[in-house]
């Protein structure tokens, strides 16, 4: 059985004022609770809908249809980093992404998926980006939240600390270099932090100041494209592909 008491605490945690004051979070499905089982996270309750009924389920689940499943779990304590513990998640050499206040929570989950896809080493996001915790982040992210390393972190201090260990800090835009015909670094003898900028916006003047290099994605054929631009998520994708290609060719 489960309280109303309960009930009401996990509801909750759809606002992420209340995400903050318990320091918890919520995650839906067999796959994902799963996940959230098998990682090194704290899981502090599990309901499951054969036990507890479909009414209850239905009164606690994030989602359109109560799941068979939710659990909650603790938040990791790690995820904001100020600029002088920056050497502790950003390393001599390696593969980063910067995300530049991405706001939309299934863009932002999207993204956190692709990064545990392509082994990206870091996430290191803007303040005032969406909450990786989230339920519609969450879930976007297939699990990937519980493997991908992502941090909260003033932006430019972190491309600064890229710099500052001989790496090189990419950034993609509408005038940028061709990436295909770009001499790429790929992280593998220095650190190297790919930024993508919001999906109203793109990469802001602030950001774009600590850029090294700015690529671009050509549309197909080139300068005759009829969309203005790419999701922010699938730009992401197509752009760290590409220096995986790279480092695996």
């Amino acid at each position: 059985m489960i309280s109303n008491a309960e009930i009401k605490r996990v509801r909750s945690l759809a606002q992420k004022k209340y995400r903050d004051m318990y320091g918890l979070f919520t995650v839906e499905g067999e796959k994902l609770v799963d996940e959230a089982l098998r990682s090194g996270f704290q899981v502090e309750n599990v309901y499951r809908k054969d036990e507890i009924g479909e009414e209850a389920m239905s009164r606690i689940t994030m989602l359109s249809s109560p799941s068979p499943v939710l659990a909650v779990v603790r938040k990791p304590d790690n995820t904001g980093i100020a600029g002088e513990d920056l050497h502790s998640v950003i390393g001599r050499k390696g593969l980063y992404l910067g995300l530049d206040v991405i706001r939309d929570p299934g863009n932002l989950g999207t993204i956190v998926r692709i990064a545990d896809w392509f082994g990206v080493d870091a996430v290191l996001a803007a303040y005032g980006t969406a909450d990786i915790f989230n339920p519609k982040t969450v879930q976007a992210t297939m699990g990937a939240v519980f493997r991908v390393r992502f941090v909260y972190t003033d932006l430019k201090a972190a491309a600064k600390t890229v710099i500052d260990r001989g790496g090189q800090v990419y950034g993609t835009f509408m005038d940028g270099k061709n990436i295909y015909r770009t001499e790429l670094k790929t992280g593998e003898d220095c650190p190297v932090m790919v930024i993508t900028g919001n999906e109203a916006d793109g990469i802001s003047p602030e950001i774009s100041e600590t850029v090294s290099e700015r690529i671009a994605i050509p549309p197909y054929p080139a300068g005759d494209s009829g969309s203005e631009s790419l999701n922010a998520a699938v730009a992401t994708a197509v752009t760290i592909a590409e220096f995986r290609r790279l480092s695996l060719y």
